[in-house]
């Protein structure tokens, strides 16, 4: 049997498709039970976090246990193989071991150096050995991991190469300033009671907010965090438990939002931040940007509109004639995709189709303008997109007049969104007077942060511990055949001395002891060597098949073989933590 893991990441897959194929409690639950079902696993354990779906397994074939790890992994995650495929990373032995030991370290953390990780991994052990998918290989594996991963904070500087995802948000929400200085004195609402949740809770009262709310499905578990919160002593804060019906109230409280939830759906909306926001300013939460502070006076109802042909007018923004067919478009249209790249024009042909453009009146002024629908323009800028992609950008005429940008105005509430799905409606970034920071931006902002030197070192600590774990595993691969060599050799002994005493009857129980001593002191020095030298051999890379010569040259028995693995396998449970 060999570990394989399947998997993604925030390293591997964008947003949006993590969100997506996320895993609930009992979706992950579901997913190891059917994976050790599976024919090619015996064992299978689950790592699931806002940043990572991975699936561990011990498998006896490379191929099959790829595709069946694969498939497990679309079915649970709802997400279709063909689609989720392209952003799956498979890691085999050696390898997978390198994997788990450099995430339990932090290293493929999107905050490199977290230690916020450890816990999951603990947890994804716990529920495996609560379910009985984690074995003997599962059980090593996920208890090194935790050991290299504490390793590796206690003997580097690893944790100054970043922080906990919650620091690191909080200083995206504070945009560069100093935490403290930014926390000082302010409300805060954190919603949810979990490991990250509680954890956003304790580094906002470490930095100094006046109030900690508290707000969770099952209100005990709000009640038990405040009250932690209350007794600590690195704190000054207020901390308080409310349900989550009392949400609505307290967001036009806080000043601060922390939200982490195992939520499928959104926990606050666009509409229920602007409505908090206006209910703490008095003013509605409008959308900013150029279009949204400065809108376009209303035309005259008595001034000439240019044509609308696209192509033929002199002001056209656009010279469509590599676009042959592409015609009708509004002025407006016109405007807002001069100079689009192929992306960006899919993006504004979608907004187009939501019906959010302001077409104004102008449409009245022809009979083909009268004729225009929102539809219809996005179906000409999809046209302008599939040209644009062949051919680069749209050759223009001119750009349009550049429209000064009104500054956004200094937010009055931050948002802070560590969910996965997100808890948070994104269209909330549109919203002025509101700061949001989402797993979407943290990984765009970690994306350039700097990395300590220790991080070398940690790498240096991770290749040295999968090589002493691989060389372990293949000693332990072969213990059960040495154990059945000194099985067979001590029943020889004793077959031997029987047949002795048959034929000797006269010796007197002293001779007897020491005739066997004798003989079980050759035994031994003959298998001394050979199974030092064989445990040695096989641990090496590419040892494996010692054991196999070891068996045939012996003519052990491999149900023998089989039943030493068996008990070990039974006493090792026995030694498992709950």
């Amino acid at each position: 049997m060999s570990l394989l893991v399947v998997g993604l990441s925030h390293r591997s897959a964008p947003v949006s498709v993590l969100e997506r194929a996320s895993l609930s409690g009992d979706a992950q639950v579901k997913l190891a039970q059917d994976t050790v079902a599976a024919e090619p696993a015996t064992e299978a354990a689950v790592l699931a976090t806002c940043n990572r779906i991975e699936l561990y397994a011990d498998v006896d074939k490379f191929h099959a246990g790829v595709a069946e790890l694969s498939t497990l992994l679309a079915q649970h995650s709802g997400v279709g193989l063909e689609e989720l495929t392209p952003y799956l990373y498979v890691h085999y032995e050696d390898r997978a071991v390198h994997h788990l030991f450099s995430v339990a370290c932090g290293l493929d953390s999107m905050v490199v150096g977290e230690g916020q990780i450890l816990a999951q991994i603990k947890d994804s052990l716990a529920r495996a050995q609560e379910l009985h998918s984690a074995g003997k290989l599962m059980n090593d594996l996920f208890q090194q991991s935790l050991r290299v991963g504490k390793r590796a904070h206690s003997e580097t500087g690893i944790d100054r190469a970043g922080q906990s995802l919650v620091t690191f948000g909080l200083e995206q929400l504070a945009a560069g300033g100093d935490v403290r200085e930014w926390a000082a004195g302010r409300k805060a609402l954190v919603i949810g009671a979990g490991s990250m949740s509680s954890l956003a809770a304790a580094t906002l009262a470490r930095a100094g907010v006046a109030e900690v709310v508290v707000a969770n499905r099952t209100f005990e578990r709000a009640e038990r965090l405040a009250q932690i919160l209350n007794e600590a002593e690195d704190n000054a804060v207020t901390a308080r438990a409310v349900r989550m019906d009392s949400v609505p109230d307290e967001l036009t409280r806080a000043d601060v939002v922390v939200s982490c939830t195992g939520a499928t759906g959104l926990v606050l909306t666009a509409e229920a931040i602007a409505k908090a926001v206006e209910g703490r300013t008095g003013r509605p939460a409008t959308g900013t940007g150029a279009a949204a502070a400065q809108p376009e006076p209303p035309l005259k109802q008595d001034t000439p509109l240019p044509p609308t042909s696209v192509g033929t007018e002199e002001n056209c923004p656009l010279d469509l004639a590599a676009v042959q067919g592409a015609t009708g478009f509004s002025v407006h249209g016109e405007a807002a995709v001069a100079g689009m790249d192929a992306a960006t024009l899919e993006q504004h042909a979608a907004w187009v189709a939501g019906g959010t453009v302001d077409r104004r009146e102008t449409s009245r002024r022809t009979a083909e303008a009268e004729a225009r629908t929102p539809e219809a323009d996005a179906e000409l800028i999809g046209a302008l997109a599939a040209a644009v992609a062949t051919v680069g950008r749209i050759p223009e005429h001119r750009k349009p007049e550049p429209v000064a940008e009104i500054p956004r105005p200094a937010p009055t509430m931050f948002l802070l969104d560590l969910a996965m799905p997100r808890d948070i409606d994104a269209a909330v970034h549109r919203l002025a007077g509101v700061r949001l920071v989402d797993i979407e931006s943290l990984a765009e902002a970690s994306a350039d942060a700097p990395m300590a030197s220790d991080v070398d070192l940690v790498r240096r600590i991770v290749s040295d511990e999968v090589a002493a774990f691989g060389a372990a595993q293949r000693a332990a691969h072969i213990t059960p055949t040495v154990v059945a060599l000194r099985t067979m050799a001590a029943d020889v002994v004793a077959g031997e001395i029987a047949r002795l005493d048959g034929r000797l009857p006269d010796l007197d129980e002293r001779q007897r002891g020491e005739i066997r001593q004798a003989v079980h002191r050759v035994v031994d020095k003959l298998l001394h060597a050979p199974t030092v030298r064989v445990k040695q051999l096989a641990a090496e890379p590419g040892g494996a098949g010692y054991a196999d010569a070891l068996r045939t040259l012996f003519d052990l028995d491999p149900e023998t073989v089989a039943s030493v693995s068996r008990a070990e396998d039974s006493t090792d449970k026995k030694d498992r933590p709950a």
